[in-house]
Parts: C-alpha cells; structure tokens; sequence
C-alpha cells in the first residue's frame, strides 16, 4: 500500500520545494489560527469594555493548557508516525495513529471534568477578581468545560494528516474551523448580534473546533484505503514500544507547554496589579507577537515530517540541509517583522483599541516581546529537530530551561528592577541562552550522524 507520491515527496524532491510544500500550508493554518485569536480580541475590543478583554486574556492559560495535550498526543504521534513511515513500518503507523486519538478523546473529556470540579479555585489561579470573574469563567464555559475535547481533538488529528504529508488538508481542516470562528465571532460578541461579549468569543471557538473535528472525520472517510491512518478501536494496544516511542516525545513536548502555561499564569498575574487596562494590553501585544511566533512553529511544525522520514531512513544530508534552508529563510523573514513590530507598535496595539492608557501600555510591551524573535527562530526550528527525531530527553531539557531556569525567574527580577514593562523582557533573556544552547547541541547531533550520508 505504499504511496509513490508521498515517497518522492520525502525521498527526491528537492529539499525547498518539499519545505514549501510541507511548510506552507502549515504556516497558512498556523496565521489563520492567529487571525481567529486576534478575532476574538479585536471583537471583543469593540466593546470598548476592558474587563471583557480582560477575560479573554485571563482564560488564555486554559487554552494553552490544550497544547500540553495536543503535544503529547499529536507531537508525540505524528513523530512516531513518520519515523515508521521512515522504515516502511505501516503497521505502527496504523497503531501509533489509533492510540494517540483515543488518548486525546479520553484526554479532553478528562480536562473539562477537572475545570467543572476546581471552576473556583481555577479563576483564582487565573488572576480573576470580583470585577473580571464573571466574564471569564462564562468564556471558560464553552471553550474549557463543554470544548476540552473537541479542541484537542481536531489539532492531534491535524498532526497524525500532517505525518504523512498530507500537510495541506491538515491546513484545510484547521482553517475551516478558524474561518468559521472569525465569521461567528461578530454575530455572537457584538450588540447587533447576539451580544454576548467574551462568552460569545467562547461559543464562536467552541463550534468552529466542532468543525474542524468533522472535517477531518471526512477526510479519514474519504482517503480510508489511501492513509496508514487509522481511529479503530481495535488498533488501539497498550504496546510497549508505541507506547515510549510516543510519550519518549510527546511528554517532553506536553510539558513543555505545561511550563508555558505557568510561565503565562505568573505573567498575568503580576499585571493584574496594574488594572483591567494592563491586562487588556497585555493580551492584545501578545496576540500580536503570536504572527510572527506562529510563522516560526508553523515552520517547525511543517518540517518535522521530513526531518522524522529522512533521519529514520538514514539520509542524513537531506535531514541536515532541510534544517539550514529552513533556518536561513526564516530569520531573514523574522528580522523584517521584528522592525516592523518595534516601528509602528502604537498603531498595532491602537487598532485593537482606541483607550489611550492600553495602547501607552502595549506599545512598550510589544517592543520588548518583539526583540526575542530571532532567537525564537533557532530554539524552536532546534527543539522541532530533536521532537522529529525521538530526543525526548533534548526537548525536555530545553523546556525546563525556558521556563523554569530562565523565564520565569526573569519575570521576578525584571519586574522588581523595572516594575511591569521589566516582563516584556523576560522571553528576550530566555530565548537568548536557549538559542546559544541549541546551536551547541544541534551541532554535536549533526557530527554524530552516519557519516555515509553526512
């Protein structure tokens, strides 16, 4: 059953055209999801009331708290996936893609119990008050306690499609859900609509991942004798190799994002002394840093597929060579946007909302995120590398490095040394060590390599 198309692909076509290929549709999916989450915010703005775009902003947590999941489940997959593809092992391929969906339903239903159970407690870690709790918890209603699954679900089946390089109907199924999310958006948030403000952002997301999911059921349908792709129950075996060869990556990967989701709780949480209005900004400037940072993971996550393939199967030149192209064309992109976000970051923040103290606020915020990008690049192309090709251990040590070692601790100094605006500051001091640190082991790793195909 082995598809001569999706060989050439990772075999012979010539390493830009396979990026391109590969890459493109990921990083359109991965600017579609930001406009849908700048939807949320520039809707949500319109209402011109702070504490509803506080709400989105404090209920940002949860949703990253998805890509631990996603991570696991998804990255963890689709990197075992293709590494099967790699030896021409279908058979793992099949079960790999079974146990990571039924892991990511039972997964989702598990956090929306968790949200309901500790709904309380949960606002509190959040940062919300007496005058933002309300807000946030009904936009937690529909994207948390009734989303969970569906939201896990429809990204880990975008990354098992993905796997086999199939990356522009992954794209499809994302951005069919996103689109449908920024068009809801306005009827549910705005007063001619529906008028229900940050819960209609909520309910907007909520549906828009419903159809995503079933888009991706139909598209499994329709390819069901073409893909190694498989959702039968009983595929699904607790195999002890599937088993590490998944969790080897995708645990590194989910707590990676664990640790952001508390890197981005003690953030909030040291804004929210300042007022609704910081918050606001806040949330505004780092959905606007998302573009450039969702151009780079899109790319990581676009090239990983080829990495995976071309490292199992012992082409290690073609592995090597995907890396730099990717890298060089990245940061020459990356460096434009970082002018451009540092040049005109009053009208960017302005246009989300016109409230002079948000956008004094998010200018400056926005002019310290924008300065970790290019650091950005190499760390997160570097760790793309190690999760492509089964270094759970490498992947793991950079995320307690970012967070743990670095950022978060960053976040206390930098904000005692510079109250507030210090915090925009602290991904730069991060992302500036770690970029230093994958260059060294990314190049222990590419001399470690058979030296046949080098």
């Amino acid at each position: 059953m082995a598809d001569n198309q999706k060989t050439a692909l990772f075999e012979q076509m010539p390493v830009p055209s396979a990026v391109a290929k590969l890459a493109l549709p990921t990083i359109l999916s991965s600017l579609v999801m930001v406009i849908y989450n700048l939807a949320d915010t520039y809707f949500v703005g319109m209402l011109n009331n702070p504490v509803e775009n506080a709400a989105v902003t404090l209920a940002a947590p949860v949703l990253l708290a998805f890509n631990a999941v996603n991570n696991l489940f998804g990255v963890g997959s689709s990197s075992m996936m293709s590494r099967a593809l790699g030896m021409k092992d279908y058979d793992t391929v099949s079960r790999s893609s079974a146990f990571g969906f039924y892991c990511s339903i039972i997964s989702g239903i598990l956090f929306s119990l968790l949200c309901v159970l500790f709904f309380n407690p949960l606002l509190s870690l959040l940062g919300a008050d007496a005058g933002t709790a309300a807000a946030t918890g009904n936009y937690l209603k529909w994207v948390a306690m009734l989303g969970a699954t569906p939201a896990i679900l429809n990204v880990v089946m975008a990354y098992m499609v993905r796997s086999e390089g199939a990356a522009l109907h992954a794209s499809i199924g994302t951005m069919s859900g996103c689109i449908l999310n920024i068009i809801l958006d306005p009827i549910f948030i705005l007063p001619w609509g529906f008028n229900m403000g940050a819960e209609g952002a909520g309910l907007a997301t909520f549906l828009s991942n419903c159809v995503a999911c079933l888009y991706f059921f139909g598209f499994l349908f329709v390819k069901r004798k073409e893909t190694y792709i498989c959702i039968r129950p009983d595929k699904v075996k607790m195999e002890k190799a599937i088993i590490i060869g998944i969790c080897g990556v995708g645990i590194p990967a989910s707590i990676q994002n664990l640790l952001n989701v508390t890197g981005m709780t003690i953030l909030n949480n040291f804004t929210a002394v300042y007022g609704a209005d910081a918050v606001a900004a806040m949330g505004i400037t780092q959905k606007i840093n998302m573009i450039p940072t969702y151009i780079v993971l899109g790319l990581s996550q676009g090239i990983m597929p080829l990495i995976s393939y071309n490292f199992s199967s012992g082409n290690s030149r073609r592995m090597k060579e995907t890396y730099l192209f990717s890298l060089k064309v990245l940061l020459a992109f990356i460096l434009v946007l970082v002018a451009a976000d540092y040049t005109f970051a009053e009208q960017l923040t302005g246009f989300f909302m016109k409230n002079p103290s948000i956008i004094e606020y998010g200018s400056r915020f926005l002019r310290g995120f924008c300065l970790s990008l290019p650091f950005i690049c190499v760390e997160f192309l570097s760790v793309g590398v190690f999760q492509a090709t089964g270094m759970g251990k490498e992947a793991l040590v950079f995320a307690i490095m970012r967070k743990l070692i670095l950022e978060i601790p960053a976040l206390f100094v930098l904000n005692r040394i510079y109250p507030l605006y210090g915090l925009a500051y602290a991904q730069l001091v991060a992302e500036a060590v770690l970029a230093a640190a994958a260059v060294l082991v990314l190049t222990k790793v590419f001399k470690k390599l058979p030296a046949g195909n080098r």
